[in-house]
């Protein structure tokens, strides 16, 4: 029963909600395990939409975005839209700054290019998460676990001053030694958060389900609580925060241009808008049919880390996607996926056929680790525990 209602409220949360408005998945790594070119199409699950841009400007012949959650997809048709219909300036605003005072004027000139379920979510939603005091990055069930974090940090902690003084640190050495000087592992960390971190509830706003968590628990030593401070340890201490736009915005609310992702800077907004944003799709419903209608054979997956999810709690549809992948890929595909444990194959037992075969995704997939090992270690976000780079055999022996 506790379980059932650990699913409920995760499922409720995330088809309900806006869950992300950022994505925590950092594109850097995925272009170069990816390779892009004109010549591939991408399916990727939407999240907040960032990525899903940020691989069409790294060249990717077609880009579909799959979430099963239309109130992400409406964020990332908003962000399209605006492309489309507003000057730079304006664009930035909105997605850069969280804020825009002229909010009417600019969602006017969009509506018209939103699909029903999204003018009807932003004609709710819009005024209030774009022109109100709070920023949008503070919004959505993510945001508002960073927007009590900032409460927490400002009114409770008492620590805004160094945390700027870390952000705007000129190199490493000086983020590392603010960072011990003002001891903020520990004024960050006290037992009310620590014990917060542990709750599914908690984490089900950070869009981890509690299957996630389970894993973290048995793989990370002192559980979720100790991954997730170590975690932000080593983003503050062992990698420059120069150009990490995702600690930035979860701390401040805001981009600013030269800290941001790629689809908001400048240049490349104007990329976007002069064509290139056209080879972007959107589609709303199960990743499992959206690769079942699939019309074109799929050269690169992202798959995010929904599979740690599927695997514990929707076996059959996790079998279904991998048949389906395996079915609608072409002989060179590259699959990448992120868990929340300390190892991507998990997946390796799941059971598929392959040429009339029975096997398993195991046997069908080769992992590049050493390149997944060492593009993991300079994640900008850190928060996973794992991160896979696979491609297709060029033979399968089928299962015994």
């Amino acid at each position: 029963m506790l379980e059932s209602l650990r699913s409920r409220w995760f499922s409720l949360i995330h088809l309900k909600n806006l869950v992300y408005n950022q994505c925590w998945e950092d594109p850097r790594l995925d272009r170069e395990a990816l390779e892009l070119t004109e010549r591939d199409n991408l399916v990727v699950i939407t999240s907040a939409g960032c990525n899903a841009l940020d691989y069409v400007l790294a060249g990717a012949g077609r880009v579909t975005a799959v979430d099963i959650n239309p109130i992400q997809n409406a964020l990332l048709e908003l962000k399209v839209a605006g492309i489309r219909h507003l000057p730079y300036e304006t664009f930035f605003q909105i997605f850069g700054e969280g804020h825009c005072d002229r909010w009417a004027e600019a969602y006017a000139a969009m509506r018209p290019s939103l699909s029903p379920i999204a003018a009807g979510f932003w004609d709710k939603r819009g005024e209030k998460f774009f022109n109100s005091r709070r920023s949008f990055y503070f919004r959505g069930s993510s945001g508002l676990f960073a927007w009590l974090v900032n409460g927490y940090i400002n009114r409770v902690a008492k620590i805004r001053g160094p945390v700027e003084a870390v952000l705007g640190a000129k190199t490493l050495e000086e983020q590392a030694e603010i960072y011990h000087r003002e001891r903020l592992k520990v004024r960050l960390f006290r037992p009310a958060i620590r014990w917060a971190l542990r709750r599914d509830t908690t984490m089900a706003m950070l869009g981890v389900p509690a299957s996630q968590r389970r894993q973290i628990d048995r793989d990370y030593p002192g559980g979720i609580a100790a991954f997730i401070m170590d975690r932000v340890e080593e983003v503050f201490t062992r990698q420059s925060l120069a150009d990490n736009y995702f600690w930035r915005v979860y701390l401040t609310g805001k981009y600013t241009q030269e800290c941001c992702p790629e689809y908001l800077k400048p240049a490349n907004f104007e990329t976007l808008k002069n064509g290139a944003v056209d080879r972007l799709k959107i589609f709303t419903g199960p990743l499992l049919r959206f690769l079942l209608e699939a019309e074109q054979p799929l050269t690169r997956l992202v798959l995010l880390d929904h599979m740690d999810w599927l695997y514990e709690h929707q076996p059959d549809t996790l079998r279904g996607e991998w048949q389906a992948i395996l079915e609608r890929s072409t002989p060179d595909v590259r699959i990448l996926w992120r868990s929340a444990g300390g190892r991507c194959d998990f997946v390796n037992p799941v059971k598929v056929t392959v040429d009339g075969k029975p096997t398993t995704v195991g046997d069908v997939l080769e992992y590049d680790r050493d390149l997944a090992g060492r593009l993991h270690t300079r994640d900008r976000v850190n928060t996973y525990g794992s991160f896979a780079i696979a491609r297709r055999k060029s033979t399968v022996a089928p299962s015994a």
